[in-house]
Order: C-alpha cells, then structure tokens, then sequence
C-alpha cells in the first residue's frame, strides 16, 4: 500500500527497480497507490476498485490518468 509514500527520489527509482526485476521474473507483484502517474508507469495492467469491487481493468498500452479516474467514479 503506497510503496513509495514518503520516501525520497533515489529510493523511489530503486523500488520501481525491485518491482519490475521481481515481475520480470514471473511473480505478480500487486502495487496499490493513489500517485496514477506512478501506477502508470510501473503497471502492465491497472485494476481499478471503488468501495471494494472492480471497476475495471485497463491494459497499460496507452492508458490515461483521465481512463483511470473514470473508472475510479463510475
């Protein structure tokens, strides 16, 4: 949950480092974090829940802030 939340720029680039090698390596790795620029670029795919269920699930082709909000209010 907010992996990265209080921690300063090197130390942020190091844990996106430690997520994708894990995920490179086959293991699901499951980030929860409300920084959607952040999500973007660390996500293969984004999950998107509103009060506990799915609202969506969004291939990280071309997805956009403004996609995943959208789905976070529906």
């Amino acid at each position: 949950d907010e992996p990265t939340n209080g921690v300063d720029i090197g130390a942020k680039d190091e844990i996106h480092k430690i997520l994708r090698d894990i995920a490179d390596q086959g293991t699901a790795v499951i980030m929860i974090s409300s920084e959607l620029p952040e999500i973007i670029a660390c996500s293969d795919r984004i999950m998107v829940m509103r009060r506990g269920r799915i609202t969506g699930i969004l291939d990280n082709k071309e997805v956009t802030q403004e996609q995943i909000m959208n789905k976070a209010v529906s």
